[in-house]
């Protein structure tokens, strides 16, 4: 399986001017960069090629890439309209995205635990997101509201009756034809001049004019993550969600060595 993901923007609500900060992929969390830990964890899932639409500051990301010997694994497309709506993005990489088989699309500016990425390749459903019931309400949140077990309405504001609403995460895992689907969407809008519209207004009409339980969910509520949109999330990120993904993976490391000494003790035993 493949990723494809988004990693062009300026990241201007970061608060400084476009000299004094990297592309939000090359912000660094405890040594590491996002891309990173965005490598780390897909190499350890068994994804097969990651492929980064980057336009702001490429140079840096190549560079970024070179050094982390990562070269046999991620590819980079560029957006020269950067500047514009993530949609153009999304349209930069369409070739990746309908490329015959499954594939995950994330947004790059995620710190993450592992589980996350875990939860979406072993899902049962061939098209899915994720969700987060534990979020704070607010304009910036892209909801992902649920009535009946079915997705409703998918935006930053609500305009459906549901039984409970969370946060998307920005990773989704996307059938063959759903990415197709989700393509051809994305040239309609540019076709009308919407260049500004954020990338998951597409998804958002694919998904809601689907037949019904053609794209499902998986709830992550409790796991650890954070998006960086502003200065406050880059501290939130450092003092909270990294020491939280550090002890997940502390229990996860004493599960598998739990597991893997009472495998020996029944093999022992035989």
């Amino acid at each position: 399986m493949k990723v494809v993901m988004l990693a062009a923007g300026v990241g201007a609500r970061l608060g400084n001017t476009v000299k004094k900060h990297p592309p939000k992929i090359l912000l660094r969390f405890g040594g590491k960069s996002l891309l990173q830990y965005h490598i780390e964890i897909l190499r350890r899932h068994g994804i097969g090629e990651l492929v980064l639409g980057v336009g702001y500051h490429h140079r840096d990301i190549e560079c970024e890439i070179a050094a982390l010997g990562a070269r046999d694994f991620v590819r980079t497309v560029f957006n020269k309209d950067y500047q514009e709506g993530n949609i153009v993005t999304l349209w930069a990489l369409r070739d990746e995205l309908c490329c015959g088989g499954p594939v995950l699309l994330m947004d790059a500016d995620v710190l993450y635990c592992g589980e996350l990425v875990e939860r979406l390749v072993n899902s049962t459903h061939r098209n899915c997101l994720l969700i987060d019931r534990g979020f704070d309400p607010g304009d910036e949140p892209v909801k992902v509201c649920v009535r009946d077990g079915q997705i409703v309405e998918f935006r930053k504001w609500l305009s459906a009756d549901y039984d409970f609403c969370g946060e998307s995460v920005g990773f989704f895992k996307l059938s063959a034809g759903m990415a197709a689907k989700i393509i051809v969407q994305t040239d309609l809008y540019l076709s009308q001049g919407r260049r500004l519209e954020p990338y998951e207004e597409t998804i958002r009409d694919v998904l809601l004019t689907s037949p019904r339980g053609a794209f499902a969910f998986e709830d992550i509520t409790g796991m650890p993550w954070i998006e960086i949109d502003f200065a406050v999330d880059i501290e939130r990120a450092n003092a909270e969600v990294l020491p939280r993904i550090a002890a997940a993976q502390d229990i996860r490391r004493a599960a598998m060595m739990i597991k893997r000494d009472m495998e020996r003790g029944e093999t022992q035993r035989l």
